[in-house]
């Protein structure tokens, strides 16, 4: 698996990580069952913080890109090409976009939105 990461890039090096694994199912580069390095080894290779590699794998498995096999490794999932399409950002900015619209058509400001959006998260 090659993957570069371009450290003066506006998108987060997880993200980076995310979508190369993903491109690489998508190319079929990265075939099911296929073992992914280590979150350590991943890190050192590519000189990164392990946190990041740890996000960018618990990303790739909630997205069931990737399988976590316990102390054996982590592996492209079975069914990776079907599910490396999904992109739950995407769904999530798709579904924010439309409740500001509607928030704002009902006359709620920027401030308010954003008070009520922080409430919500809580």
């Amino acid at each position: 698996m090659n993957i570069v990461i371009d450290v003066e890039s506006d998108t987060p090096i997880f993200t980076q990580l995310v979508e190369q694994v993903k491109q690489g199912v998508a190319t079929k580069t990265l075939k099911p069952g296929a073992p992914l390095p280590s979150i350590r080894k991943l890190a050192n290779d590519l000189g990164i913080n392990p946190n990041t590699v740890s996000k960018a794998y618990k990303l790739l498995e909630r997205d069931s890109v990737i399988t976590g096999k316990g102390y054996r490794g982590t592996f492209i999932h079975e069914n990776a090409l079907e599910f490396c399409e999904t992109d739950l950002n995407a769904t999530a900015l798709s579904l924010m976009v439309e409740n500001v619209r509607q928030l704002r058509e009902l006359g709620l400001t920027d401030s308010e939105i954003r008070n009520a959006f922080a409430s919500a998260m809580k």
